[in-house]
């Protein structure tokens, strides 16, 4: 008994140890089924809230993941991470700088070519991309992006769906795996309960005698069994159960992916419906407006970012980059067009996809901003079509070759004493008002200035007429003449305009019988007459040409200079014998005989001859033209008719149709006797007279000489020879000298030659150009004139004939602010317009090479007012012209100068540095100009504006 009590007491041991072995198995199941259940829930795919929007924006994307690449199946997989988790520092960093704007407006102009263009300046809502690529190929991959949209689009709505199938895959086989694992374990607690079985009936049949013990044996084996199989059932039903439950949220998730699938492409559907139909809408309006979309209107922009990156960048790099730009600048200027629109073309694609990323941060609510304004900044971008940057410079060793106008005219030094060199940057708030002066709508500050003219001692010489400029310019705003309108094109223009607008009738009174002008119920007329051509211009004209037929005019005789031209009907059809007319008269009792000529589109500036030199170089004009002008040639030892002779290139004529040449009377007479003795002694050779029997005049034709044969000869040196340092070419504020300059006989001297024949002369650089001469932009002269015509030719062609919203058709009379060869009016010379070259006093004295091509400029200080009316030229183009000015006076009295001889819908192009460009900008903007275009690049901009009908309610202080 001892021995059986022993072995039964080892059994139990046993039976106890299988016991508790299978609890902790079972135990570590349940565990392990619940971890499962509880990180089961991260396999949940996140829900997507990408809308319509943020499937348009898939064209913005530098680069996309593949979710099911790479990716580890729980929860750190990129797609589970917040946005900004996914951004790197440069991407967040780029994120806190200001954002760029595109405001598109005014398009003037869409071709075919563009009209993909344009559907880049739509609005688009975009949202972040997911992975932003900042590595140096960033561009090109944004030119595919850009250009693929709705393939990207529909790969990234596939990527989505894909990657959520494989979750709900991924989630499917782990609750299978789980399910597995509980039958597995079930199999091995019935498996050892089998065991224990058999062991159980071994020790049945060997110890057989003891019936108590194998019956209590019996009942324990059986009461574990039984145990262990209702704990097995439970895993069994647990295992199952989770099992159910995840298949039943699988499935649910399952249709909730598939409903909001479904919504998802809903919406995409609706919005790419909606879009294209917004789109469509938007380009048939803008295409019924205008003609063609400028590429320069695609690439606008203003300065804040690249400013604000500048100012980060090292100064020593900022030195670097400018050397390189310079380098790129004289480089490109020798470069063929095929090169250019290539750096055009390149450009192109990286400015699309920034225009794209503008859209989206402005959001679709740009559509409602007014549509006043089109200003772009893009970094890196060229300037628009032809306008690049490689504006030529002026080379600082070239200014040791050429003078200045300051620099000939010594009186330039004392007048402008007292000027103050100071400027005021901000015009943020300026307050403008009209001017409170006697003149009212016809105001030249410089001939108006009543304080002046009452301080003269004398007016016998003209002096108050001469030009007497405020010390201060003033910054008010000249008013419009009441029903002021629009003026008429050209060449109507030429025959009548709006008689509001040169509200003048006196003119028309007192010389309407000589078919000067007369007042026809809305308009003033123009017959085409004058006081010595009654019965027209045209037959005037040909009975010079018949007189001396060696003027050829629009050949050899190409710029003329009319004095005293009254209304300018002369020089306005001379226009159709291709030749340029500067007219000039005085304001005087003939009220606004210039302003006449001006309104109707033909050159002339307010000047008399008094006693100051003419603002023109010497021996430019090739012919000089007086018809009853009113100058006392003869009197004062001659010495009005001494500065023509200044002027008049040698060999040049001069054409003097007056009542001494034809008539008997007793003053006349005397005139033309002193006339003639004063021509002889000037070596003038009295060529013909002709008389005129239609008009009932004659005309004396007199001929300047071309050598020093008969100053060398004459008897009496009277009018004497200049010394030989006075300078002929100074004119700016130049007493008048009675004598005269030798004239030029060295081969390579500039008047020993005449020019070659239009038009020929306007491309050929002049034969005195030298090439051991430096030009102004550093290379030899010749080199550098050919070089400014070309580099202007391409701006003009591609940028703004066609880039800047400017309808040429209304465009006659056009000034260049700061010439220099005058390549941009030789650009200008198929259109239907005229350019006056304004070379500056400071500038290179280039005024002498202008004249030789066969163009007309005059010497000025836009520090001063200018001698023109108001509202008398279409367009005002200053390249460089602002921040070289702005070191001598204020810009804001000159940009109201500008307001003020621009007429209403008027435009003015600037080039210039960008800072100087926001400042003028902000000016204008005060002014209510309209801002059609402002462009920066490496430190350079281009605006283009135009005047408004805006008039301030008040006036100024009386002066």
């Amino acid at each position: 008994m001892a021995l059986g009590k022993a072995r039964s007491s080892k059994r139990s041991s046993s039976l106890t140890s299988y016991v508790s072995t299978i609890t902790v198995v079972i135990f570590v199941a349940s565990c392990v089924i619940g971890l499962w259940m509880l990180t089961s829930s991260t396999l949940i795919p996140r829900q997507s809230t990408r809308t319509s929007n943020d499937i348009s924006s898939a064209d913005s994307h530098l680069a996309k993941v593949d979710p099911r690449k790479d990716a580890p199946a729980f929860g750190d997989a990129q797609r589970d991470l917040p946005d900004d988790a996914l951004k790197g520092d440069d991407v967040s960093k780029a994120a806190d700088e200001p954002k760029q704007t595109v405001e598109t407006t005014n398009i003037d102009a869409v071709s075919q070519d563009d009209s993909q263009s344009l559907s880049l300046l739509l609005p688009e809502n975009r949202s972040d991309p997911v992975v932003e690529s900042h590595a140096e190929g960033e561009t090109e991959q944004e030119n595919i992006v850009a250009n693929k949209n709705d393939e990207v689009a529909t790969t990234t709505a596939n990527e989505e769906k894909d990657q959520k199938e494989d979750e709900t895959q991924q989630r499917t086989e782990e609750s299978a795996g789980a399910e597995q694992q509980g039958k597995e374990e079930t199999d091995q607690v019935t498996k050892e309960s089998n065991q224990n079985q058999e062991n159980q009936q071994q020790l049945q049949e060997t110890t057989g005698d003891q019936e108590i013990s194998d019956q209590a044996s019996t009942e324990t084996e059986e009461t574990r069994q039984q145990r262990e199989e209702t704990e097995g059932n439970k895993s069994q039903d647990q295992t199952q159960q989770i099992t159910e439950e995840a298949k039943k949220e699988t499935s649910q998730q399952e249709l909730e992916i598939e409903s909001h699938e479904n919504t998802e492409q809903s919406q995409q559907q609706t919005f790419e419906g909606d879009h294209q139909q917004a789109q469509q809408e938007i380009v048939e309006s803008k295409i019924s407006e205008v003609n063609s979309i400028p590429q320069a209107a695609i690439q606008e922009a203003i300065n804040d970012e690249t400013q604000q990156q500048e100012q980060q960048e090292p100064e020593q790099q900022t030195q670097t980059t400018d050397n390189q730009q310079s380098q790129e600048i004289r480089e490109e200027e020798n470069k063929p067009d095929e090169n250019e629109e290539s750096q055009q073309s390149e450009s192109m694609a990286s400015q699309n996809k920034e225009t794209r990323q503008q859209s989206e941060e402005k959001g679709s609510g740009s559509n409602q901003k007014t549509q006043n304004e089109t200003t772009t900044e893009v970094k890196g971008e060229t300037f628009p079509v032809g306008a690049h940057s490689e504006i030529p410079k002026e080379s600082k060793e070239s200014k040791k070759t050429w003078s200045t106008q300051a620099d000939q005219s010594e009186n330039e030094k004392e007048r402008r004493k007292g000027e103050s060199n100071s400027m005021d940057g901000s015009i943020y708030g300026y307050t403008w008002e009209l001017c409170n002066v006697t003149a009212g709508p016809d105001y030249i500050p410089c001939l108006d200035n009543e304080k002046a003219l009452r301080q003269l001692r004398t007016t016998k010489h003209y002096e108050h007429r001469e030009r007497h400029c405020p010390d201060e310019s003033p910054s008010c705003l000249v008013p419009l003449p009441e029903g002021y309108r629009r003026s008429i094109e050209w060449p109507k223009s030429r025959d009548k305009i709006w008689y509001h607008n040169v509200p003048h009738t006196k003119l028309a009174e007192v010389k309407g019988h000589q078919n000067w002008v007369k007042v026809t119920g809305e308009f003033l007329t123009f017959p085409g007459g004058g006081t010595q051509f009654i019965h027209g211009a045209l037959h005037y004209i040909d009975f010079i040409q018949q007189s001396v037929p060696n003027i050829a005019w629009g050949k050899r005789t190409r710029v003329i200079l009319d004095v005293g031209c009254g209304v300018a009907s002369f020089g306005g059809y001379l226009f159709e014998r291709d030749v340029l007319t500067m007219s000039f008269a005085p304001k005087d009792e003939h009220e606004a005989q210039v302003q006449f000529a001006l309104e109707r589109g033909i050159p002339a500036i307010s000047a008399v001859m008094g006693t100051q030199r003419l603002p023109f170089p010497s021996r430019v004009f090739d012919l000089v033209h007086c018809a009853r002008c009113r100058v006392p040639w003869h009197v004062e030892g001659g010495a009005l008719l001494l500065e023509l002779n200044r002027v008049l290139r040698p060999g040049g004529y001069f054409v003097w149709s007056a009542t001494p040449v034809y008539q008997k009377l007793p003053e006349d007479v005397e005139i033309w006797k002193a006339m003639s003795a004063l021509t002889v002694s000037m070596c003038w050779d009295l060529f013909t007279i002709k008389n005129d029997k239609l008009n009932s005049i004659g005309a004396a034709i007199y001929r300047k000489p071309t050598s020093n044969e008969c100053y060398d000869n004459r008897k009496q040196n009277s009018p004497p020879m200049c010394k030989d340092e006075d300078d002929p070419n100074a004119a700016w504020y130049v007493p008048l000298q009675s004598c005269m300059h030798r004239v030029p006989v060295d081969g390579t001297e500039r008047g020993s030659q005449w020019p070659e024949e239009w038009p020929k002369r306007l491309e050929t650089p002049p034969f005195w150009l030298n090439r051991s001469q430096m030009g102004v932009y550093g290379k030899p002269a010749p080199d550098d004139f050919s070089a400014d015509y070309e580099h202007w030719k391409r701006v003009v062609t591609k940028s703004y004939l066609t880039g800047l919203g400017i309808s040429w058709s209304n465009v006659r009379n056009v000034m260049d602010m700061r010439a220099v060869y005058g390549g941009f009016a030789a650009a200008l010379r198929d259109l239907q317009v005229w350019v006056l070259n304004v070379v500056n006093i400071d500038s290179p004295d280039t005024l002498p090479i202008i004249y030789e091509r066969g163009l007309f400029g005059i010497y000025h200080d836009w520090c001063e007012s200018f001698s023109t009316y108001p509202r008398s030229y279409d367009l005002l183009h200053a390249d460089h012209l602002f921040s070289k000015l702005k070191k001598r006076c204020k810009l804001a009295p000159v940009i109201a100068e500008i307001d003020r001889i621009v007429k209403p819908g008027g435009k003015l192009i600037i080039r210039d540095d960008s800072t100087t460009m926001r400042e003028i900008e902000n000016i204008l903007k005060s002014l209510h100009w309209e801002i059609h275009l402002t462009f920066s690049k490496n430190k350079e901009g281009i605006l283009s504006a135009q005047k408004s009908d805006w008039r301030p309610a008040t006036y100024a202080a009386s002066f």
